[in-house]
C-alpha cells in the first residue's frame, strides 16, 4: 500500500468526523473499560498493514472522543481549530520539522518569526518582544517567569544561572486570590516554591484589588514578581492592569500577564479596553489553541526583556550547528525545549487566513453567544447567573426550593452533560457550586447557542424540584 493511499483514506475518515460533529452527542458515549477492551490488548507481536491500524484506530476511539471541534462544546477554555490551521497542522506533521535549529528547520524558524511578531501585534504587545512557541499556557508560564527569575535575582547581584537557587535572596511572588492553578505549578517547576506566593485579596468577579497588591508589595524586600490575569478562568474578568502596572513600576518588581485567554481581548477594538495597561507588562503567557483556534498544542510565552529571556532559555553544544547571533533565530535559546515540533506554522495559518479583522470578528462573536446565554438564562426562572458577562465566559446556578443550590446545580450539569446536545462543565466559584460555560470556538453559530439554550433549559426543567 502507498503512503498516498493510507493518508487519503486518513483524510477521508478525519473529514467524515468533522462533517459528522453537528449532529453527533458532544460528549463521549463509551467508558474507560469499553475503551481499554478496544484499544488495549497485548503487545503486537507482528506487524500489521498501516491502513488497518488507522481504520481500527479510528472505530475503536471513535466512542471516547469529545467533538470539541464542534460548536456546542462548551467546557473549559477549549477552541476548536479553524480550517486553515487545522490543514497547516496536517503539513506539519507531513514536513516533520525538528524545530530546535534553524539549520535543522530553515522555513520552521521563519515562520516562527513572523507569526511571533504577528501575534505580538494582535495582542498590542511592545515592539521588540521575544517570544516562545511552548506547549501551552503552563509551559509559556514556565518560561517567562523564568525570564523573571534570573532577572530579578540579577538586580540584586545573584546569577541564578551558575549559583541556582541555594542560599539565593527570597524570591516573593505577589498573585491574586483567584489565580489560575497553573502559575503555581509554574513556581514549583522554576524551584521558588509556592512558599514564595504572596497572595492579594480578590474581589467578587476574580479581579485583584489593587490596594491588596500595594500593601503587600509594601510589606516586602529584596526581588519580587507580580502575576497579574487578563481573563480569570471562570468569570472571564480581567485584573485592573493599568492600577497594578504602576504600583508594580513604583515597586521595582517584574510584572508578568498570565493571559491565556483573556489577552485576546486586545485584538478586539470593541473589547481592547479590558486590558488596558497590559503593554506595559514585562512579560504575558497565552494559548494560540484557545482563542485564536489552532490544533493542541500551542501556546506562546513573550518578554519585553529579550535578554532575559534568552539568559534562561539559551543552551551551546559543540555539536550543534548554532546560527550567527546577527541571523536567523533558533528556537532552542528562546524555550525550554530541544527538539520540538514546528508550532508556528498553524499559528502563521491562522492569522494568515483570519486576518486581523478576522480575528476580532472570532472574538467578538464569541462573547456576543456568552452574552445571549447569560441573558436567556439569567431571565429564567431558578436560574441565577454569578458573574459579568464580559468575556467569554457564562457562571450560572440553579435554585432549589430545599436551599441546596449546589446538589442542584450538579444535577442539572451532569443532565445536561448526559443529554448530549451540548457540553459544558461544573465548578466551584468562591465556595458556590456553578455551571460553567465557555464559548471559544469558531464554529460556535447562534443556532448552536439556541439548541444549547433549549436542551439546558429542558434539563433544568427536569432536574428536581425547583423553588416556586
Amino acid at each position: 500500500m502507498t503512503t498516498r493511499r493510507l493518508l487519503e483514506e486518513t483524510a477521508r475518515l478525519a473529514a467524515d468526523y468533522l462533517e459528522g460533529t453537528p449532529e453527533r452527542p458532544v460528549g463521549w458515549s463509551a467508558g474507560v473499560d469499553e475503551l481499554r477492551s478496544s484499544l488495549g490488548g497485548p503487545l503486537p507481536e507482528m506487524p500489521t498493514d498501516p491502513r488497518e491500524v488507522i481504520a481500527n484506530l479510528a472505530s475503536a476511539a471513535d466512542p471516547g472522543l469529545v467533538a470539541s471541534p464542534g460548536g456546542r462544546y462548551f467546557g473549559f477554555v477549549i477552541g476548536g481549530a479553524v480550517p486553515a490551521a487545522l490543514a497547516a497542522d496536517w503539513l506539519t506533521s507531513t514536513w516533520d520539522q525538528n524545530a530546535g535549529l534553524y539549520v535543522t528547520a530553515p522555513s520552521a524558524a521563519v515562520v516562527e518569526e513572523v507569526a511571533g511578531a504577528w501575534t505580538a501585534e494582535l495582542l498590542g504587545l511592545p515592539n521588540g518582544v521575544s517570544f516562545a512557541f511552548v506547549t501551552g499556557c503552563q509551559m509559556a508560564h514556565v518560561t517567562a517567569l523564568a525570564a523573571a527569575r534570573h532577572a530579578v535575582l540579577e538586580r540584586v547581584g545573584w546569577d541564578v544561572n551558575e549559583r541556582g537557587l541555594v542560599g539565593a535572596p527570597m524570591v516573593h511572588v505577589v498573585v491574586g486570590a483567584e489565580r489560575h492553578a497553573t502559575v503555581d505549578r509554574a513556581l514549583r517547576f522554576l524551584g521558588l516554591g509556592t512558599g514564595c506566593i504572596v497572595p492579594a485579596a480578590a474581589d467578587t468577579q476574580g479581579r485583584m484589588r489593587p490596594e491588596a497588591l500595594r500593601n503587600a508589595l509594601a510589606e516586602l524586600d529584596g526581588p519580587k514578581i507580580v502575576c497579574a490575569q487578563a481573563g480569570n478562568v471562570n468569570t472571564g474578568s480581567v485584573d485592573p492592569l493599568e492600577d497594578i502596572a504602576d504600583t508594580t513600576e513604583k515597586a521595582g518588581a517584574w510584572l508578568h500577564i498570565d493571559g491565556a485567554f483573556g489577552l485576546w481581548a486586545a485584538a478586539s477594538p470593541a473589547l481592547e479596553h479590558l486590558v488596558a495597561g497590559a503593554d506595559r507588562a514585562d512579560s504575558w503567557a497565552t494559548d494560540a489553541h484557545k482563542w485564536l483556534n489552532v490544533p493542541y498544542d500551542s501556546g506562546i510565552a513573550f518578554c519585553a526583556h529579550p535578554e532575559a529571556q534568552q539568559a534562561a532559555m539559551g543552551v551551546r553544544a559543540s555539536y550543534l550547528m548554532h546560527a550567527d547571533p546577527d541571523g536567523p533565530r533558533d528556537e532552542l535559546d528562546w524555550n525550554p525545549e530541544f527538539s520540538r515540533r514546528a508550532r508556528g506554522f498553524p499559528v502563521y495559518a491562522a492569522i494568515r487566513s483570519l486576518g486581523r479583522s478576522g480575528v476580532a470578528e472570532l472574538i467578538e462573536r464569541c462573547c456576543a453567544h456568552a452574552r445571549r446565554f447569560g441573558e436567556v438564562l439569567g431571565a429564567a426562572p431558578n436560574i441565577e447567573v454569578l458573574n459579568e458577562i464580559v468575556l467569554n465566559q457564562v457562571l450560572v446556578r440553579f435554585l432549589d426550593e430545599s436551599g441546596d443550590h449546589d446538589a442542584r446545580t450538579r444535577a442539572v450539569v451532569a443532565a445536561v452533560q448526559d443529554e448530549g446536545t451540548c457540553w459544558l462543565s461544573g465548578t466551584t466559584w468562591q465556595g458556590i457550586g456553578a455551571m460553567r460555560i465557555s464559548v471559544s470556538s469558531w464554529a460556535t453559530t447562534g443556532e448552536d447557542v439556541e439548541r444549547s439554550l433549549d436542551a439546558i433549559l429542558r434539563c433544568a426543567a427536569h432536574a428536581g424540584p425547583v423553588a416556586r
